[in-house]
């Protein structure tokens, strides 16, 4: 490459040069980086529509080298069924720290399917209780598929509880990672048939409305809140949250676009009522789980910190391999 060359990585080239051990590595520095102060709170701005909307984040690595990188996704639930489109869209752009030379456009999709489970993992590494062998997966698309492997990858999971507004895609959903994963994954058309035998319960779905409450859920479990990413998303009841502790992995972003929006919105919470970051868990500053009984929320976003950091990974790699093509945009 020349210096002024910006190297083009499709989905195929981030997808064959990011694992998802190292996805959760990378995150899970990302956010200890940020706790100790070595990062800047990453940016957000959102637009949406009726169909669905827009989002940019950007975030600045300066682990070594400077790092940014700025992702522009298009989320619209209904794409598959009206276009036959890929839900999430986007791409992202990586540009040198230093001197802001552009250094890479990639395809956002598998970055934030990948970081975004891999955040499930780290946050269950540290909340959920340590023997938990039960989980439920709520929504059965990428994301879903992608929060359980990546669970399995911090948790002995024995059985798996698979639910989905549609529920030929939960038990397409079961079979395939039964056989993938080795692990009796249970397809169900009621969720408090899984949620009610489950220590790890992992929501991520499009949903605009609560649909799961305090009766769902036993105690001691660990809740990955991940669909809410927009202030009209929606799938805890706000009570699941006042009533138990809460973790972020952004309290400032949670507060605008997360579950914690809806719950300070009914006056049943306060921000002073979050009991941590997750970074700060991760660095030490406050113990994760204390008693076997709790439930703990994890209000899961997605951040820049996770974007940026294993963005930083795909373009080194791609570097060492010689991967993607290349255009000077300057000339």
């Amino acid at each position: 490459m020349k210096p002024a060359d910006t190297l083009l990585l499709t989905r195929k080239d981030v997808a064959e040069l990011l694992s998802l051990e190292e996805c959760i590595n990378a995150v899970e520095e990302a956010f200890t980086l940020y706790a100790q102060g070595h990062m800047q709170p990453p940016k957000i701005l959102g637009l949406h529509n009726q169909k669905g909307g827009f989002h940019i984040k950007a975030g600045l690595l300066e682990k070594g080298a400077s790092f940014f990188a700025a992702k522009m996704n298009a989320n619209f639930p209904g794409n598959l069924k009206e276009y036959g489109l890929p839900t999430i869209q986007g791409v992202l752009i990586a540009g040198d720290g230093e001197n802001g030379q552009l250094l890479a456009l990639m395809d956002s999709i598998e970055i934030t399917i990948l970081r975004t489970g891999a955040a499930t993992a780290v946050a269950a590494k540290y909340l959920s209780l340590a023997d938990a062998k039960t989980a439920t997966i709520c929504g059965c698309g990428n994301q879903g598929a992608i929060s359980l492997k990546a669970l399995m990858k911090v948790r002995s999971l024995e059985k798996v509880f698979a639910y989905d507004m549609d529920y030929s895609r939960a038990e397409k959903f079961a079979q395939t990672l039964s056989s993938l994963l080795h692990v009796s994954v249970e397809a169900v058309n009621d969720l408090r048939t899984g949620t009610l035998k489950s220590e790890i319960v992992v929501t991520c779905t499009p949903s605009k409305h609560a649909f799961l409450h305090g009766k769902d859920i036993l105690p001691g479990t660990f809740i990955a809140a991940v669909g809410a990413d927009n202030e009209d998303k929606q799938e805890l009841a706000p009570e699941l949250l006042s009533e138990n502790k809460v973790v972020t992995d952004l309290t400032d972003q949670c507060k605008s676009i997360g579950e914690l929006h809806h719950a300070l919105a009914t006056g049943l919470m306060s921000e002073g009522n979050v009991y941590a970051e997750l970074g700060e868990i991760i660095a030490g500053k406050k113990p994760g789980r204390t008693a076997p009984n709790e439930i703990i929320v994890f209000d899961s976003t997605g951040t820049a910190l996770q974007d940026v950091a294993t963005a930083a990974i795909v373009y080194e790699r791609a570097l060492q391999r010689k991967t993607g093509l290349t255009i000077d945009f300057a000339t």
